[in-house]
């Protein structure tokens, strides 16, 4: 499999490349527009049982435009961890460090790749939790869905937001020192 994922890399670097990073700036980009622009016109609703039906329906589009970015992000991550070599350059075959700085780039790696996963675990919690507010909604209780919709749009998306930042400025961290 490794062997697969060094090929890959090396015949379709540019294209994997620009999928990884097409995929960070659509899933962030989409919760910072959902965040700062969309959730601005939404306050605006001035029926409140209008505006959550607005919020899930707009939550919905966004999971569903982001999920497929979301599992080539992962997938592109692993594919250039691989094929870029950063292990290779900093340890040998025994697991002994061979180069600090080689080293270094490769614990960012790392770094990266749990801030995603992090991050998709936390969009799948946000998922489950509209999934649970949109069922709320369709019962009639707009008071319990307005709580399950609040913890998405006051912590959860701004945590992904500020993790989404801190990945792509490490990779382009890595991808300057390679």
């Amino acid at each position: 499999m490794k062997d697969l994922m060094i090929e890959l890399f090396a015949d379709y670097r540019t294209q994997i490349v620009f999928l990884h990073v097409i995929s960070a700036v659509v899933w962030v980009g989409g919760m910072i527009a959902m965040k700062f622009a969309a959730h601005n016109s939404f306050v605006q609703i001035e029926s409140p049982l209008h505006r959550l039906e607005r919020i899930s329906h707009a939550l919905k589009r966004l999971f569903t435009i982001v999920t497929p970015f979301v599992i080539i992000l992962i997938i592109t991550a692993v594919i250039m961890a691989v094929g870029l070599g950063f292990r290779v350059a900093a340890v040998d075959a025994n697991g002994n460090v061979i180069d600090e700085g080689a080293m270094h780039l490769y614990n960012l790696v790392h770094v990266k790749e749990v801030i995603w996963m992090l991050m998709a675990a936390n969009l799948l919690g946000m998922i489950l939790r509209h999934n649970k507010a949109q069922k709320l909604l369709e019962k009639g209780d707009a008071q319990g869905a307005k709580k399950a919709l609040e913890l998405i749009g006051k912590y959860m998306v701004p945590i992904n937001i500020v993790l989404g930042i801190i990945a792509i400025y490490l990779g382009v961290t890595l991808r300057n020192a390679y």
